[in-house]
């Protein structure tokens, strides 16, 4: 099961990313929890657009994966966790655990300091909040986490089975949390003690600072909760918080051309926290 996981990766991904943007798709057209600003088709267009063009980025700039160099430090019994003889289920466990702090932090810094904030913040230019927002990375962000999670690989000695379930809980927790969907609360509140909710993580793409730079985490809740970034809600309200950045309001200058080009031509703003 697990060679056939790993000579198949990349069209299992596929497949769960195809899968749960549809799904969520769906669920966004019967029950959504706030009502578009702005064109749907527009902003579609371009979130999905940039998921074609990290793809080739990857492809073309960088000569291995994740997953290609976990396979190589487990066949040269290299890393931190491979080297432990921990049982298996146990080294795949906190392996995931390992790369979600990660995430975590690398999120973190790319709020903290300007020169990555200039790459991360076309992410939170989107004037809308769905399922595609997930998506909408720029290319250098994209390459350069893949940079970060490839060290993280090597050193930690992280098993290639759990590289690959990390990378299709992030794209399908990236999609779900993201989402425009209407979650009854008491619901919402339980499942945010043990996964990021489209609620928790709204209040990340809030237009105040304050907002903005709080609930960091991707897949699970508790990073934000142990380190004090959690934010329960937006102080207005899901409904009547603005989406966005409070600087770019003009979704004609929000294109994908535009926005390939934004970390070079636009204002990071006051949001950097490390500034």
């Amino acid at each position: 099961m697990n060679a056939y996981i790993l000579s198949h990766e990349p069209a299992i991904r596929f497949g769960f990313f195809l899968g749960i943007l549809a799904l969520m798709g769906f669920w966004e057209v019967f029950a959504p929890r706030r009502p578009y600003r702005t064109s749907k088709k527009s902003r579609w267009f371009s979130n999905l657009g940039i998921v074609i063009i990290d793809s080739m980025a990857v492809r073309l700039v960088l000569p291995v994966t994740a997953v290609y160099i976990a396979s190589l430090n487990e066949s040269n019994g290299w890393g931190l966790l491979i080297r432990s003889g921990l049982p298996h289920w146990l080294a795949i466990l906190i392996g995931l655990l390992f790369l979600d702090f990660i995430i975590y932090l690398q999120h973190a810094m790319f709020h903290a300091f300007p020169i990555f904030w200039r790459l991360h913040m076309m992410h939170h230019t989107d004037l809308d909040f769905d399922t595609t927002t997930g998506v909408r990375f720029h290319p250098l962000e994209v390459l350069l986490s893949m940079g970060i999670k490839i060290a993280a690989v090597f050193v930690l000695g992280i098993v290639p089975l759990a590289v690959v379930l990390f990378e299709i809980l992030l794209n399908a927790t990236s999609l779900f949390n993201h989402g425009n969907v209407r979650l009854p609360q008491p619901i919402d509140r339980v499942l945010r003690l043990f996964v990021v909710t489209p609620e928790m993580h709204r209040v990340h793409h809030s237009v105040i600072i304050r907002e903005t730079n709080s609930n960091f985490g991707f897949n699970l809740p508790w990073w934000d909760r142990l380190l004090g970034t959690y934010r329960s809600l937006p102080a207005s309200g899901h409904e009547g918080m603005t989406i966005g950045l409070s600087h770019f309001r003009d979704p004609g200058e929000l294109t994908l051309p535009r926005l390939l080009i934004l970390p070079f031509t636009g204002n990071p703003g006051k949001y950097p926290f490390g500034r």
